[in-house]
């Protein structure tokens, strides 16, 4: 079939193999070029298949040879309808890890529920023996808690008073003026059973209590801060109060490692284009400002260039640097004094009329039809495609 993009919102409902494919291989060869970095060799990715959870088991599969399972929950293809992008995404992976004889294993699924974490636990008695890296990138709106039942949603929205400020429709450039009214106490309750830090720490006890925790294991979630300007829709809003119970757990966990000298960390990634950073109101107006100061300042990093600094200059590091927090900061160019405050000028100056002079809107448009397959020019998107790809070794 012939695939082009078809967009509901925020989201875009249509995927292209190749498209995703070229993605992966830019990845891979990216890390490629950076040469070996020994981390750690057994490693479990849980939100595999896009944005950050993608380039962490890229970057561990051919920045060090590792072998990886990842968890995800992404839709199949059927014909005439395409898979999710995550699904071709891990296609696309496993094969080139197969091919350079690397450990890929895959399993599609509720990361959040008991079958799952019983099917992967598994799998990793079964190849691996034991685990030495777990990463938590997990960004679902949805979750069926275990054991109560209940079906939790999150919410994006400020506490306490409503919010009023600008945003971009980014499909049309159109900038205007959004007023998100303020959560009431449930929906930041579900906000943090959904994005928390409970199902991580869930993970982590679970792995250990079956002893497929190496010593010296480490863990790392994802996190995000942002600037002053989108604090009130995000940092200090319900998706804010779930960051900070996810960075708290990191303690926690860390507490129960101690016996294996084990450490669980939270690294503050920068802002960038992903499914999720798409939904949030604001988000892609600051990112198309930030991206333009970024890229004129040499700065700009995508997902696998965040996540290749953060193994090479943080998280495998003998003492690994954090902020009084505890947290990594791998933010810090985005947080830079001088960036920011140039993202604050341009950000007044914002209006349908400048943004495409005073702001990066294309470079936004592309990575958000990137994350899709879309918008590579190496790809033909007139000849037809084949929907139905496989993944190879899919649990």
């Amino acid at each position: 079939m012939i695939i082009e993009p078809k967009t509901r919102g925020f989201i875009c409902i249509t995927s292209h193999p190749e498209g995703c494919e070229k993605s992966v291989l830019n990845q891979i060869d990216y890390i490629k070029s950076k040469g070996i970095n020994e981390t750690a060799k057994k490693v479990l990715v849980i939100g595999a298949s896009t944005g950050f959870g993608l380039a962490s088991r890229i970057a561990s599969a051919f920045g060090s040879n590792s072998s990886t399972i990842g968890v995800f929950f992404e839709k199949p293809p059927s014909e005439g309808r395409t898979a999710s992008s995550g699904w071709y995404n891990t296609a696309a992976f496993e094969k080139e890890a197969h091919k350079e004889g690397l450990y890929a294993k895959s399993i599609n699924g509720d990361a959040f529920s008991n079958e799952i974490k019983e099917k992967t636990l598994k799998l990793i008695k079964e190849d691996l023996g034991q685990i030495d890296l777990v990463v938590y990138s997990l960004a679902s709106p949805v979750r069926t808690h275990p054991t109560t039942g209940v079906k939790h949603k999150s919410t994006l929205k400020p506490i306490g008073s409503s919010y009023t400020n600008k945003t971009v429709d980014f499909h049309t450039g159109e900038v205007k003026t959004i007023s998100i009214e303020p959560c009431i106490e449930e929906e930041i309750e579900n906000t943090v059973a959904v994005m928390g830090g409970e199902d991580w720490e869930m993970w982590i006890n679970a792995l250990k209590k079956e002893n497929l925790l190496s010593s010296n294991f480490k863990t790392v979630a994802y996190s995000y801060i942002g600037p002053k300007l989108t604090e009130a829709v995000y940092r200090k809003g319900t998706i804010g109060k779930a960051k900070d119970h996810l960075e708290k757990m990191a303690f926690s966990i860390s507490d129960s490692l101690k016996d294996i000298n084990g450490k669980a960390y939270v690294s503050v990634n920068k802002a960038l284009v992903t499914q999720s950073s798409s939904a949030i109101p604001v988000i892609p107006l600051y990112i198309s400002l930030l991206y333009k100061v970024m890229k004129e300042n040499g700065l700009q990093e995508g997902c696998i260039e965040q996540i290749h600094r953060l193994y090479t200059e943080r998280l495998f590091l003998e003492q690994v640097p954090t902020d009084s927090e505890g947290r990594i900061r791998i933010d810090d160019w985005e947080m830079r004094a001088d960036i920011q405050e140039k993202v604050s000028e341009l950000w007044e100056q914002a209006s349908t009329s400048t943004l495409s002079s005073i702001g990066d809107l294309e470079g936004y448009k592309t990575e958000f039809f990137n994350l899709f397959g879309f918008n590579y020019h190496e790809i033909d998107y007139n000849r037809e495609s084949n929907e139905m790809v496989n993944i190879p070794s899919l649990q």
